[in-house]
């Protein structure tokens, strides 16, 4: 850091250099901050694994952030002061992020609101969790009761409920548009399409063959939608269009398409017949922040980048580390085009009961994050029953340093220009992480310099005692 100053002082690296260098060094540095702890009001006794594989009850821990499990979470991208949280038992709960006043100290964060199970409320898991796009003012949520509502923030009330006929997989709502469709990925193979503005079922697309399990819109054309569904398509529609399919992502295509077909050897448009973007079902799509790039991940243990403008796979590998087996809409983002060096962006990936931080355009793992406690985990709770669970992350949301949520919201100033990472865990937990700081580097430093000390110092001392013993000793001859 200290170089990196005097080098900015004497005017060899420019300002931007200086803060994606900065930037992508804390990027790299994400560490578990055990320290933020996010406590439901839920009572009862944690069991944990010992390591062993045995299951032992552990009384000494008894927070969570809902008991029965977190599935889904959600950040406003304004101030990303408002973090959302769904449950397995139907359970919302609202998260004041600035209720800690000092972050460099430990906190234990309380609800601002809770929205229990009823039935006004969801009466099954929660699956998905978005903010309006252009107002922390209400939220969305998705859950297997078929339904997708429609909530205010301020008063944590019910603002409009849709009944979509299916088990609700995942929504996603448009970043830019002003349409204000939301689409929603089912158990029916056709995406439904709900008008917020007229609060209507405006429009079904039609044309895959099993569920829908991952839905994004680009951040670049407001009528551009990414779908992606259980017999592994990924298919890109354009919802003003009649036929609505512009393109279908293919594995085997390293060239790239022209929307709606290929080109043959004499220049004409082909229609593609079929594509499949992996070999199992698709459950993860996301865009990068400036709609270059789309990534998708399946259970075929894949994920992969295609150049959205022309669809072309770009054969990043990632290698056999990840993980993907939850049948639900999968969560990741890649950190903001700009605030790492060009073709440098990261990716971060919930792979099980870790986070990869993967090089999105090699595929390279850049870190692994761990800590994020037993592989099995459960509660006995108050009443007597006790289930185990995997300690799986079911979803995850970055905010950024100046407070937003998302890629779209992070702003490069402040001293932590990464901000911080929240993950939903399957035992209950609602985790965080954040960046190491140059003080903690320091300390580091310190530390391990002090224990090198300490060792030559042994040394030093070992090869005294064995030098005074051999002088020491009286030598007679005879």
């Amino acid at each position: 850091m200290n170089q990196l100053l005097f080098e900015r002082s004497c005017g060899n690296i420019g300002p931007n250099v200086f803060a994606r260098l900065q930037t992508t060094k804390l990027l790299n540095s994400f560490r578990p901050a055990p320290e933020f702890r996010f406590d439901g009001g839920e009572k009862g006794i944690a069991i944990r694994d010992d390591g062993k594989g045995a299951i032992a009850p552990d009384p000494d821990s008894t927070t969570w952030a809902h008991q029965t499990g977190v599935n889904a979470l959600a950040l406003e991208r304004f101030d990303g002061r408002i973090l959302v949280s769904g449950g397995l038992d139907a359970s919302i709960k609202l998260w004041d992020l600035e209720q800690c006043d000092n972050p460099s100290k430990a906190h234990t964060y309380t609800p601002a609101a809770k929205i229990p199970r009823s039935n006004q409320a969801h009466k099954f898991g929660i699956t998905h969790l978005s903010f309006y796009p252009f107002d922390s003012a209400a939220f969305l949520s998705t859950s297997y009761d078929q339904t997708l509502k429609v909530w205010s923030t301020e008063t944590a009330s019910l603002s409009a409920s849709f009944n979509l006929g299916y088990k609700a997989y995942t929504h996603a709502i448009s970043p830019i548009a002003s349409h204000l469709l939301v689409a929603c990925g089912t158990q029916h193979p056709a995406v439904r399409l709900v008008d917020l503005r007229t609060g209507s079922n405006v429009q079904s697309l039609a044309g895959n063959s099993g569920a829908i399990l991952a839905t994004s819109w680009s951040p670049r054309h407001e009528h551009v939608l990414a779908t992606g569904s259980v017999n592994g398509v990924v298919k890109i529609w354009d919802i003003r269009q009649a036929g609505g399919v512009i393109g279908m992502l293919d594995q085997e295509d390293s060239l790239g398409l022209y929307y709606n077909g290929l080109l043959d050897a004499n220049g004409k448009v082909r229609v593609r017949a079929s594509a499949k973007a992996h070999a199992a079902p698709v459950n993860g799509l996301a865009w990068t922040d400036d709609g270059g790039y789309i990534i998708s991940a399946g259970h075929d243990r894949r994920i992969r980048v295609w150049d959205a403008a022309t669809g072309r796979n770009t054969l990043a590998s990632f290698g056999p580390s990840i993980r993907n087996s939850q049948l639900a809409g999968v969560t990741m983002f890649t950190s903001p085009v700009g605030l790492t060096h060009p073709g440098k962006e990261l990716l971060f990936w919930p792979n099980e009961t870790e986070i990869l931080v993967l090089d999105l355009h090699d595929g390279h793992v850049v870190s692994k994050l761990r800590g994020t406690g037993p592989a099995m985990a459960g509660v006995r709770s108050t009443g007597g029953t006790q289930r185990t669970v995997k300690n799986r992350i079911s979803s995850i949301v970055w905010r950024g340093a100046g407070g937003g949520g998302g890629s779209s919201g992070v702003v490069m100033g402040g001293s932590n220009m990464a901000g911080a990472i929240y993950t939903a865990h399957l035992d209950g937990q609602i985790r965080a992480w954040t960046p190491r700081l140059e003080g903690d580097d320091e300390e580091d430093e310190d530390d391990s310099l002090d224990a090198v000390s300490e060792g030559k110092a042994k040394k030093r001392k070992a090869l005294d005692d064995i030098f005074k013993g051999l002088v020491g000793k009286k030598i007679t001859f005879t």
